[in-house]
């Protein structure tokens, strides 16, 4: 059987851990003059990919 390829996409924005998946939070990147430095702080750290999410990431990824 050939090798399945992975979507290069979700290989930029998903990493492995130990429990599942981390991935980047959303509005961070442009327009922030209008969001509170609170809601900045809050946006900076990683997040584990949802449950319901995980099947989906790990079809997108199959060897990782």
């Amino acid at each position: 059987m050939p090798k399945i390829k992975s979507c290069s996409a979700a290989a930029k924005r998903f990493k492995k851990t130990a429990n599942g998946f981390k991935h980047k939070q959303s509005f961070t990147s442009h327009i922030l003059t209008k969001k509170t430095p609170k809601r900045k702080r809050q946006l900076r750290g990683l997040l584990q990919v949802n449950a319901a999410d995980k099947p989906l990431v790990k079809r997108m990824l199959p060897y990782i």
